[in-house]
């Protein structure tokens, strides 16, 4: 199995076994081909309190009707997946490629085929045990990717707003940490050093770097902007790095790491209150810090960021006010987990994502903080098919007072090859 896939793995934390890590190996002449990937499906059902508008708010909000219940058929956070991956070695060089698609089963239209396959990996590496390795392509990006990676909720739900039929739902990205997302990227990962090791990358600078400035300060998009607005060079490509420490001792076995995230952002010069303020461009940053530790059944993780410019749920979402400047945001989360006699994993979350308004900026609707309660169960039926059960409650509050509220219980599975 791919690496990223077997990080998912091990950082849920689940009672797999180690079989269940690996993919279907293919000897190929030189190369070696390994099959892998997953399929899982969740019956949803969420109850709503309120029904404010939030911009940026993760909770979701009774309908038009004032119904304040839901259900869905949908994808978890992590999304079905079928990857390929082959290694070989040559010249004293170990070589690999991983391609990767996600196909989910999350489509609510009438023909039930509208939901396009995500392509989320497709990169190579080469490098060596005595002095690390380069990656080049897309693939998870660096900065954050330890907070999702080491999250329950990866092979559950965790976070869904309305059961909508969206690709995938959020676990706890905007509700303890900043979502990775997957990127463009050259790294360098240094060998393992005793347990020490650290990548370090240039990015792609267009994630979502040139998004229109009204989209950025949560008001309404000018008329036939789009999404993005006029685009824009960016002056350079982003910076990613993380750096951690893996342990083992007996029954313990611990991972620390550290990580940080710089991007150069140049904004859409399209409305008249950015051209007269002068602020045509900023420098978004971020730091985050996090350790998991496992001593028997037991396990425990804990995570911390803070950012500036860096916006909450999505890297660069509403972090910004085109005539005030940046916005600060922090957020993270606490996991404890525990597997029972019958093998199943009992676990237990908070998590938390605040976004402060800018210096001297109004108060408005803009998402203050987004709060999730995650109670979980997940059970290997078998060493590839896990049972999962979930509970999550998800509180969204605004500047100004608003709040919404909504609760989802979550029965499904997931198969990994």
């Amino acid at each position: 199995m791919n690496k990223n896939i077997k990080l998912a793995v091990a950082g849920a934390v689940l009672a797999l076994s180690a079989q269940a890590n690996a993919g279907i190996i293919i000897p190929a002449g030189d190369w070696t081909l390994d099959v892998n990937g997953n399929v899982n499906a969740y019956a949803n059902w969420s109850k709503y309190d309120h029904a404010a508008v939030i911009t940026g708010g993760l909770a979701g909000g009774k309908d038009k009707a004032g119904e304040d219940t839901t259900q869905g058929i949908n994808t978890g956070l992590l999304p079905a997946w079928l990857g390929f991956t082959g290694t070989t070695r040559q010249n004293d060089t170990d070589v690999s490629f991983t391609i990767s698609m996600q196909p989910n089963v999350s489509d609510n239209g009438s023909t039930g085929d509208g939901k396009t396959p995500l392509f989320r990996q497709s990169f190579i590496t080469f490098g060596d045990k005595s002095w690390g390795s380069v990656k080049l392509g897309k693939d998870i990006g660096i900065f954050a990717s330890d907070a999702i990676l080491n999250d329950m909720t990866l092979l559950g739900v965790g976070s869904n707003a309305n059961n909508s039929g969206v690709s995938t739902t959020l676990g706890g990205i905007g509700t303890g940490y900043i979502y990775a997302a997957w990127k463009g990227q050259v790294a360098y990962t240094t060998p393992n050093m005793n347990g020490f090791q650290a990548t370090v990358g240039i990015v792609n600078p267009n994630q979502g770097l040139d998004r229109n400035i009204a989209t950025l300060d949560g008001n309404t998009t000018t008329a036939g902007a789009g999404l993005y607005g006029a685009h824009l060079y960016q002056d350079r490509f982003g910076v990613e790095g993380k750096a951690s420490y893996s342990f083992a001792a007996d029954n313990f076995t611990g991972k620390i790491w550290v990580g940080g995230h710089s991007s150069k952002v140049k904004l859409n010069t399209a409305t008249a209150a950015a051209t007269a303020a002068g602020i045509l461009e900023y420098t978004a940053t971020a730091a985050d810090i996090g350790a998991n530790v496992n001593a028997g059944n037991a396990g425990l993780t804990a995570y911390y960021y803070k950012g500036e410019g860096v916006g909450t749920t999505l890297l660069l979402g509403n972090g910004y006010d085109s005539t005030k400047g940046k916005r600060d945001s922090d957020g993270g989360y606490l996991q404890a987990t525990y597997i029972l006699p019958t093998k199943t994993k009992f676990g237990v979350a908070y998590g938390r994502s605040t976004l402060d308004l800018a210096s001297g900026e109004s108060t408005s609707a803009l998402v203050k903080e987004n709060e999730r309660m995650t109670v979980g169960l997940y059970h290997p039926l078998t060493k590839h098919l896990n049972l999962v059960a979930e509970w999550n409650d998800i509180e969204s509050k605004s500047h100004n007072g608003l709040k919404n509220q909504h609760n989802t219980g979550s029965l499904g599975a997931i198969l990994f090859f």
